[in-house]
């Protein structure tokens, strides 16, 4: 019905830890269905009343209908709570409007009534394929799989793509990017997942062969998004998702950023991170699950310069380029791409 969705289930427990992971919901409240009989709904409430209320328990109900019956909101709340206290009178408790210590409600509609006494957060957001889908530059670190993460929650469904820089970093590296990627997929109920898997360590070889080593790291991020825009017109998405927050790295000053974003051409660069803190992001990663798997010891990247460049004018790199084809570098790994799906 409009604004509720409602299942039937025999294992409330299970249903709710499902559907609290579904983008678009705001929240999940078990509840029991009853008539929309007055005599009915108060009934029902006792019997959840003396399962969830303690001794000495304050409580409050609340009451919202929608349709035609024949009392008022106030008048359900006032028959309930008088039933509890009466019937209830052994665990001597108190009716407590303002900060209860539960809660009962009633929503009544037309000819039903549903009586709960809990009430789940969703995610909110907007429903998985709401929205077009995208690509997402996945690491294994910390900011790109909650980064993947928060633009799922307003609806786009993500493709990630994992470079994959061995012999410079060795395989620990490349399962936990598909162990964030294998995480993430439990908040896309219904929808097919996979993650590309593409080779880059020859083309950073190219890039210490050819180019200064001060723009390293510059140079493969702008390689990165080259391969990205491949995948994503492949899989006939959108935009590029990166877990890129301003200062996080030496790459990713705003002068830099400025200087890698020129390489993406024909698809928008989406940093759901930029403002944020670490600690926010942390604490986002916790909360999806991919903390733990994130912050498991791999190899970091051997090629990352001693002294990178921080404030990278974008001519200078676009000049240090010029003994790369970067073009063909780019299209070579995609040709290259190894496709996990489960």
């Amino acid at each position: 019905m409009r604004g509720r969705i409602y299942i039937k289930t025999a294992d409330p427990s299970a249903a709710v830890q499902c559907t609290i992971r579904i983008f678009g919901i705001s929240s999940v409240s078990p509840a029991k269905l009853t008539t929309s009989d007055l005599t009915d709904i108060t009934k029902t409430a006792l019997e959840i009343a003396e399962n969830t209320l303690g001794n000495g328990n304050s409580f409050a109900v609340r009451c919202h209908r929608v349709g035609e019956q024949p009392y008022t909101s106030l008048g359900v709340c006032r028959e309930i709570g008088s039933q509890i206290q009466s019937k209830l009178e052994k665990k001597k408790l108190s009716v407590n409007l303002t900060k209860p210590d539960h809660t009962l409600s009633v929503e009544i509609r037309d000819e039903q009534a549903f009586v709960y006494a809990e009430t789940f957060h969703g995610q909110g957001g907007f429903p998985l394929g709401a929205q077009a889908k995208t690509v997402c530059l996945l690491s294994g670190g910390i900011d790109s799989p909650v980064a993947c993460w928060m633009v799922m929650k307003r609806g786009s469904p993500t493709v990630p793509i994992y470079v994959d820089n061995n012999p410079y970093t060795d395989e620990r590296a490349q399962q936990k990017a598909v162990e964030t990627a294998k995480k993430l997929k439990e908040w896309t109920a219904g929808t097919p997942n996979k993650i590309y898997i593409i080779p880059n360590g020859e083309n950073i070889r190219l890039i210490q062969e050819k180019a200064p080593e001060k723009f390293a790291c510059l140079l493969c991020k702008r390689l990165m998004y080259r391969i990205a825009e491949r995948v994503a017109e492949k899989e006939k998405a959108f935009g590029i998702v990166t877990g890129e927050a301003i200062g996080e790295q030496a790459s990713q000053t705003i002068a830099n950023l400025l200087a890698i974003d020129e390489a993406a051409t024909r698809f928008p660069i989406h940093r759901p991170l930029l403002g944020f803190d670490k600690t926010e992001t942390e604490a986002i990663a916790r909360k999806i699950g991919t903390f733990q798997i994130s912050t498991k010891k791999a190899q970091g990247c051997t090629a990352a310069p001693c002294q990178p460049a921080t404030r990278a004018k974008l001519q200078a790199v676009k000049d240090a380029e010029k003994n790369l084809n970067m073009d063909e570098m780019a299209q070579k790994a995609v040709e290259a791409a190894q496709l996990l799906q489960f």
